[in-house]
C-alpha cells in the first residue's frame, strides 16, 4: 500500500510509518514541525507569522478583514508539495484541523486530499468536534474541559479546544464526515465519544516501537527519583499544577529519601532520555487512557502517574497495576506517591509489567498490521 499519514504531534504516526515500513509499505508524513518536540516529518510544514511583532500584524489583520495570513501561507506551502499527495491507497488525518488552518483553507486543503486519493480516513487522538461535543455536554466525563468548567483554564488559553464549538468548525467537521471512509480512536479518552457514530470503526492503540526504547528493570539505591517533564503551553490541561503542589509535600516528607527532576518545553529527544534514570513519572491528571509520552515512558519500565481509570482496566483485562491512575487532587497523589516510596518493591514490580503491557498491547509493527487490516477492508 502507498499510504500518507497527515499531521504529527505525539510521535504517534512516527511509530505506525515504522511499522508499515516493516509490513512492506511506502509511508510519508506531512505536516507542521511542532514546536519544541520537533518530530521528523517527509513534507515538513512551517506555521509562519506565529510569534513576535508580525503575530501581532497578524492578529490585526484578521481582527479588520477576517483575512488568516498564517492559514495562507500553510495553503501555499501545501500547494507547493500538491503533487506529492496523489494516488495514495490510504491517507489519514490525526484530528480535524491537521493543519491548523481556518475554515476556508483547511477546506481547500482536505478538499485536494479527498478528490485525490483512494480513501481517506480519520484518527481521533485528540481535541475534535465530537469529543469536545461529548465532554462538554457530559461534564463528569474524565477530560480536561472539567479544568475548563472550574476556572482553572482561562478561555483564551482554552481556544484549541473552544474553537470546535464554533460555526466554522462544526461546518468543517460535516463536510469530513461526507467524504471520509471512517474513524478510529487512538485510546478510551476517544473511544467512548464515538461510540454512537455509524463511521466509527474501532479503538486501534498508540503504536510503541519498542526496538528503539531499551528497557532496564529499575533498581533503587540510595534514592527514589521521581521526573515531573512540564510543556508550559498545556500546564493547567496536563494537571501540573497538582502534580507540582503534591511534589512539593513529598519533597518536604521524604526529604533526602527522594530526588525531584523537573524539566520545561525540552525538546523530544532530550525530553525521552531526562527521565532515564527516574523511578516514577508524572503524565497527566485529566486522562482515562495513556497518551504517548506515558507510553513510552512504560516501555522504559517506569512507573507512570497517568490514566488508568477502571474501564481501561476492563478493557485490556488487566489483574495487576501497570500505571497508577492520576486524577485532579492533591491529598490523593501525595498518597499514592507516599505508598510507593514506602513500598519500594511495588515499584520494581509495576515496572517490569509495564513493559511487558507495553509489548503485548501496542506493539508497533502488530498495530500497523490492525490499520492495514481496517484501512483495507473499509
Amino acid at each position: 500500500m502507498k499510504v500518507l499519514l497527515v499531521g504529527e504531534f505525539s510521535r504517534l504516526h512516527n511509530s505506525l510509518k515504522e511499522g508499515l515500513q516493516e509490513l512492506g509499505h511506502e509511508v510519508s508524513i506531512v505536516g507542521h514541525q511542532d514546536g519544541f518536540k520537533n518530530y521528523p516529518i517527509d513534507y515538513p510544514i512551517t506555521k509562519k507569522w506565529d510569534s513576535g511583532f508580525l503575530k501581532k500584524l497578524k492578529v490585526g489583520i484578521h481582527l479588520l478583514s477576517g483575512f488568516d495570513i498564517s492559514s495562507y501561507l500553510t495553503y501555499r506551502q501545501f500547494k507547493k508539495y500538491r503533487n506529492q499527495f496523489t494516488r495514495f491507497d490510504a491517507v489519514q488525518l490525526i484530528n480535524e484541523n491537521s493543519f491548523y488552518c481556518s475554515y476556508y483553507y483547511e477546506k481547500r486543503i482536505l478538499k485536494f486530499l479527498f478528490q485525490n486519493n483512494s480513501k481517506v480516513f480519520l484518527l481521533s487522538s485528540g481535541y475534535d468536534f465530537l469529543n469536545v461535543k461529548y465532554c462538554f455536554e457530559n461534564p463528569e466525563y474524565k477530560s480536561v474541559v472539567q479544568a475548563y468548567l472550574q476556572g482553572r483554564i482561562k478561555t483564551k488559553d482554552f481556544q484549541n479546544v473552544l474553537k470546535f464549538r464554533t460555526k466554522s468548525f462544526n461546518k468543517l467537521h460535516q463536510f469530513i464526515y461526507s467524504n471520509i471512509k471512517g474513524i478510529i480512536a487512538s485510546d478510551m479518552d476517544y473511544h467512548f465519544p464515538l461510540l454512537q457514530n455509524t463511521k466509527y470503526l474501532g479503538l486501534i492503540p498508540n503504536p510503541i516501537n519498542t526496538s528503539k526504547i531499551e528497557f532496564k528493570p529499575l533498581e533503587i539505591e540510595a534514592k527514589i527519583i521521581l521526573f515531573h517533564g512540564i510543556n508550559q503551553a498545556n500546564y493547567y490541561k496536563k494537571g501540573n499544577d497538582y502534580f507540582e503542589k503534591a511534589l512539593e509535600i513529598i519533597e518536604a516528607k521524604y526529604g533526602k529519601k527522594v530526588e525531584i527532576i523537573t524539566t520545561h518545553d525540552v525538546p523530544y529527544a532530550t525530553y525521552i532520555n531526562c527521565y532515564n534514570k527516574a523511578h516514577i513519572l508524572l503524565d497527566q491528571t485529566y486522562g482515562n487512557d495513556q497518551g504517548y509520552n506515558a507510553l513510552e515512558a512504560m516501555a522504559k519500565g517506569k512507573v507512570v502517574f497517568t490514566g488508568a481509570e477502571q474501564q481501561f482496566v476492563s478493557h485490556y483485562k488487566l489483574t495487576e497495576k501497570v500505571a497508577i491512575n492520576a486524577i485532579s487532587d492533591v491529598d490523593y497523589l501525595v498518597n499514592e506517591l507516599s505508598f510507593l516510596i514506602e513500598n519500594p518493591g511495588e515499584i520494581i514490580a509495576i515496572g517490569k509489567r509495564t513493559r511487558a503491557f507495553i509489548e503485548k498491547e501496542h506493539d508497533y509493527i502488530e498495530i500497523a498490521k490492525k490499520y492495514e487490516k481496517t484501512w483495507k477492508s473499509t
